[in-house]
């Protein structure tokens, strides 16, 4: 299979971006073409054969994932499937591309891996980062419903298939939306503990539009995929879970204020997903009202 992977960057990061590039380069098999998208800066400092495209302002994570894909042909057609990483993100093994390869070639109903992200001085993966209820034990590899955004590979069919990352979230929930409609499509998603990003442990939370952004994206997810009746569910299900986690009062204000934004503004076009492919995510671990 031929691979690409498409990088984001807002140009605050060069070192970071510059090493995971050379560990792009290490993979083993043939090489990975890579395109740096330059999300409202300039794109500075990477090797020679490495394609870049500058933006003229920051088109948030999706827009900028999206420019990305496009640089390989509609719909990324010009490879068979894409990675996606983190600016400030590294490849520590050399045979991640060739595990990527394997496991879209043994199994084609499959369309979507998510990596394991692990810190790269502790080796330790926060529970968040593994896309599935049952998240105590990182090192288990499974089917799940989602995939984590900065860590992962997508088969280009899919793309072609059910279209790219929703823009207009700009950030937050952008994966498990397409997710949902690459289900929704027939194909599956995997978790595999052996593919691995080494990424610093952050909070989410350090981004400032973080509470928002998460409410607003959660109303816009239910209004564009779920079935009518599991939409006040899921969106009741996400306040009460909001609520036992004690946010700051704050963050809890911003949190609704993204609540009602994302009722009172666009959310693209409604797809709703069909009642087999709720069983199929309920059998999977995770039925879209949590």
């Amino acid at each position: 299979m031929k691979l690409g992977a498409v990088i984001i960057t807002m140009g605050d990061r060069p070192d970071d971006l510059r090493a995971l590039i050379d560990s792009v380069a290490k993979q083993d098999g043939d090489p990975v073409e890579v395109v740096v998208v330059g999300n409202g800066a300039p794109v500075t400092g990477v090797p020679d054969g490495v394609r870049t495209v500058d933006l003229p302002e920051n088109l948030g994570i999706p827009g900028g994932r999206n420019v990305g894909i496009e640089a390989f042909g509609p719909g990324g057609g010009d490879v068979d499937a894409l990675l996606f990483l983190d600016d400030d993100g590294l490849l520590p093994n050399s045979d991640t591309a060739e595990l990527v390869r394997r496991a879209f070639e043994e199994d084609p109903a499959l369309g979507i891996i998510s990596f394991r992200i692990a810190d790269p001085d502790t080796g330790l993966t926060q529970r968040r980062h593994v896309p599935r209820l049952r998240a105590s034990d990182p090192m288990r590899s499974s089917r799940v419903t989602t995939f984590l955004g900065g860590a992962n590979a997508v088969r280009t069919t899919v793309l072609q298939q059910v279209g790219g990352l929703p823009g207009e979230f700009f950030y937050a929930h952008e994966e498990t939306d397409l997710a949902w409609r690459a289900l929704d499509a027939g194909w599956m998603i995997d978790y595999r503990s052996d593919m691995v990003l080494h990424h610093p442990t952050t909070p989410p939370s350090r981004h400032a539009v973080y509470h928002r952004m998460v409410a607003r994206n959660r109303v816009w997810l239910a209004r564009r995929n779920l079935p009518a009746p599991l939409v006040p569910v899921y969106l009741g299900v996400w306040i009460l879970l909001t609520l036992l986690r004690r946010p700051s009062a704050a963050a809890l204000r911003a949190w609704f204020a993204g609540f009602r934004e994302g009722w009172a503004t666009p959310c693209g076009p409604r797809r709703p997903m069909r009642w087999r492919t709720v069983w199929r995510l309920t059998r999977l671990g995770r039925p879209p009202v949590v």
